[in-house]
């Protein structure tokens, strides 16, 4: 892989009515042609995407969206699929044009405002009009940034950026990590990867991938072998490894074969701290013990690929999680970047690992579910708990353990067994 995942990049909205030079001005900042101008309005239909490195920002995804303002029927879904953007929007600009500041404008600022991301808006197409003195003082006095910018003669493009860079929250500026905080320079990681109708031919996984680049950065090794050969690799060392990390699939055996002294996890629990909230996943797996026949079940993922013989997501988890409810349940299976608004009518969300959102989709996601009493956790997280070997795998991570004990004792009605 050449190139940052689109889920690692900053991702960067563009909002406001038809016509404003949304797309001039994605077009300006990127320097290409990525989205069709036309004087008409209403030519933007489904949100366009353009990845590309902005200095001193470095990987971004800016993301073009549908008027606010659209009518009719269509209208109407291009506007729904334009504020769906914002789940996976880190910082936006609201693009204004130069006399039009009203109700659509106000109601973005609003929205963004309550969802927390931070954003500045542009007033456009300054070459005709001067922005409005009120609005501007408004939202100056409201500590909003604003810029006045011409996309056609490639003014104030300058300021578009350094505001960008403003509005980045600090943290994005440090380098993520995925597990280099669990493996000090000089020590070893053993990968378990088992190669099977899920591997990429070729290739490995996104998560074992980036594993592999992190533990580089981090100036310590790695050995790399498949769930059989794992306990031969381990007795061939001279010194035991600092942590073991598996696929969810084999954690079982895995779990077999790892001295009881040696740190245990899997890729997916990784990925669950490094795009969302483990803590939060980790106490919504508890959910698991309390399922009964008949519940609904939504299992989600983030990408949309074409279902296997044997998929994770679709045969084996739901096969695990109905032997586990001892009867059938009723399952859904959502993929790629929409997500039900109303999730009241299930008695657990499972998602993906994932791999290919950014970390704001997923949190976003998280919040959903909690703010409507709903428990969510990941596929990792499920898989050990059907397998029976959660507590373990959570060693590493002692907070996301405690959450995991405390809400299972709570459904359990007693302290759980491993805590």
């Amino acid at each position: 892989m050449n190139e940052t995942p689109k889920g690692l990049r900053l991702h960067i909205g563009l909002y406001g009515r038809r016509n404003v030079g949304k797309s001039s001005l994605l077009n300006a900042l990127t320097g290409q042609q990525v989205a069709i101008v036309s004087q008409t309005p209403g030519t933007t239909t489904d949100p366009v995407e353009k990845t590309l490195e902005l200095a001193p920002l470095g990987p971004v995804v800016f993301i073009d969206t549908a008027g606010i303002d659209d009518e009719g029927a269509l209208g109407e879904q291009r506007k729904e699929r334009a504020l769906k953007v914002l789940d996976r929007t880190d910082i936006a600009l609201l693009v204004a044009g130069p006399e039009a500041w009203g109700e659509y404008e106000a109601g973005l600022a609003a929205l963004m405002g309550e969802r927390k991301i931070p954003f500045a808006v542009v007033f456009n197409k300054d070459d005709l009009s001067a922005p409005p003195p009120d609005a501007l003082a408004a939202l100056e006095n409201a500590g909003i940034r604003t810029v006045s910018a011409s996309a056609a003669l490639g003014r104030g493009l300058g300021r578009i950026k350094e505001v960008l860079a403003e509005l980045t929250p600090e943290d994005w500026f440090a380098e993520p990590r995925l597990l280099g905080d669990l493996l000090p320079a000089g020590e070893l990681a053993v990968l378990v990867v088992p190669i099977d109708l899920g591997a990429p031919k070729g290739r490995l996984i996104l998560p074992q991938v980036q594993s592999i680049r992190d533990i580089l950065d981090s100036d310590a090794s790695c050995m790399v072998v498949k769930e059989r050969e794992l306990r031969d690799a381990l007795a061939r060392l001279n010194r035991k490894p600092r942590i073991v990390i598996c696929d969810s699939q084999v954690v079982l055996k895995t779990a077999g074969d790892t001295p009881p002294d040696v740190l245990l996890t899997t890729f997916s629990i990784l990925m669950a701290r490094f795009k969302g909230d483990l803590v939060s996943l980790a106490r919504g797996v508890a959910a698991i013990e309390a399922l009964r026949p008949g519940d609904k079940v939504l299992i989600a993922e983030a990408c949309t690929h074409h279902p296997l013989a044997d998929d994770i997501g679709r045969v084996k988890i739901p096969r695990w999680l109905r032997q586990y409810a001892g009867g059938d349940l009723q399952i859904t299976n959502q993929a790629g970047k929409d997500f039900p608004e109303d999730l009241t009518p299930y008695a657990l969300v499972v998602h993906c690992a994932a791999c290919v959102a950014n970390r704001r989709q997923m949190l976003t996601r998280i919040y959903r579910a909690q703010s409507q009493g709903v428990p969510m956790t990941n596929y990792g997280l499920a898989i050990s708990y059907v397998q029976g070997v959660l507590p373990r795998v959570l060693d590493p991570f002692p907070a996301a353990r405690a959450a995991y004990c405390e809400a299972r004792a709570q459904a359990m009605g007693k302290a759980a067994p491993g805590c």
